[in-house]
């Protein structure tokens, strides 16, 4: 895939988080996490961008995103209503910022992202279709493409820990943390269907 084409007016939930250019995220799972689902999240050039730390004793499996100075920038929790596994994520004000929707598919992951896009007040719906034969996913809105997801292939971390790597190409104008929550939730979902 090449450059992706960016994205006017800026797409996401906080606009302070999108960058004007094309950026890949690294993600890695920590290996010595107590809730396994603790990651760091930093661009590829080494710019650390945010950490997302499970929550070992939640009943709701949350996950806080914080900034690099640990301050609160919404929390990914899992809704136990849903037929398929669905996320939504909570702002610290208490205010649902947006939900990420399983559907069923075999041998793939499809969701559906639902939020109110904070640069010009729409509604927008992302569509992500993941293969796991191939190690990949994109995010695209109305067959636009926003981010592709990729899994690096195993690695001596990924053998004795466990631990996954993503990197994730986003379009320039696009809320980077919103995205590497999206691809939580994949690996969330991913996670429990080669567990069943």
């Amino acid at each position: 895939m090449g450059s992706l084409a960016p994205f006017h007016p800026p797409l996401g939930i906080n606009q302070a988080f999108c960058d004007p250019q094309e950026q890949t995220l690294q993600m890695k799972e920590k290996v010595f996490s107590l809730s396994g689902d603790d990651f760091e999240v930093t661009t590829v050039s080494g710019l650390h961008l945010c950490r997302c730390k499970g929550k070992v004793f939640s009943l709701s499996s949350a996950k806080k995103f914080t900034d690099m100075q640990d301050n609160e920038i919404f929390t990914l929790r899992n809704k136990h209503i849903a037929l398929h596994k669905s996320f939504y994520g909570v702002a610290p004000n208490g205010q649902e910022v947006f939900q990420v929707k399983g559907h069923f598919s075999v041998l793939s992951s499809k969701s559906t992202i639902h939020f109110q896009n904070q640069s010009d007040g729409s509604q927008i719906e992302l569509n992500l279709k993941g293969d796991w034969l191939d190690r990949s996913a994109t995010i695209t809105l109305a067959g636009r493409p926003v981010a592709s997801i990729s899994r690096s292939f195993m690695n001596a971390r990924q053998i004795f820990g466990g631990k996954q790597t993503y990197f994730v190409t986003v379009a320039p104008g696009v809320d980077l943390v919103l995205i590497a929550a999206i691809c939580v939730c994949l690996d969330e979902r991913e996670n429990e269907t080669s567990s069943s």
